[in-house]
């Protein structure tokens, strides 16, 4: 039995620790990938020019990913309401890959092909929305003790 210097069984069945590794792994790489560039002062730029693929206008389309890039992450990071955000993170990033990126896949240049990391985002999305934010989310420890 491998043990840690604690006394601890290192090789014991442990999800709480897979589901934050999950979450925190998905929130810092899609908010600073994807979230960081939709901050409040680069709305105006950043709209303007922004896809529009189910018709409601760039603007909108705009505020909805960027609910979905900036804000989710937030909330998945911090464990409140993680199965929620991390639906709506979902739904956005599978919009923008079925419409925008056309379920691109393995692509040969940078512009048609990054389909796997989505695809690796949409599962650790989906991990979350299946198991929650684990043992160790401030909203299980808020509202577990409550």
């Amino acid at each position: 039995m491998l043990m840690n210097p604690l006394g601890r069984n290192l090789l014991q069945v442990r999800p709480e620790y897979g589901l934050m590794t999950v979450r925190v792994a998905v929130a810092v790489i899609l908010l600073v990938r994807h979230g960081w560039e939709k901050r409040p002062g680069q709305w105006t730029a950043f709209a303007r020019d922004f896809p529009d693929p189910i018709g409601i206008g760039s603007y909108a389309s705009f505020l909805f990913a960027m609910v979905g890039d900036l804000v989710c992450p937030v909330l998945i990071l911090l464990g409140l309401g993680t199965r929620l955000a991390a639906l709506y993170a979902l739904s956005n990033i599978f919009v923008a890959w079925a419409l925008v990126h056309r379920f691109a896949f393995l692509g040969k240049t940078p512009e048609d092909g990054h389909g796997e990391v989505i695809l690796l985002y949409l599962a650790g999305l989906l991990a979350l929305v299946l198991g929650g934010g684990g043992a160790f989310a401030l909203g299980d420890l808020i509202f577990r003790h409550s």
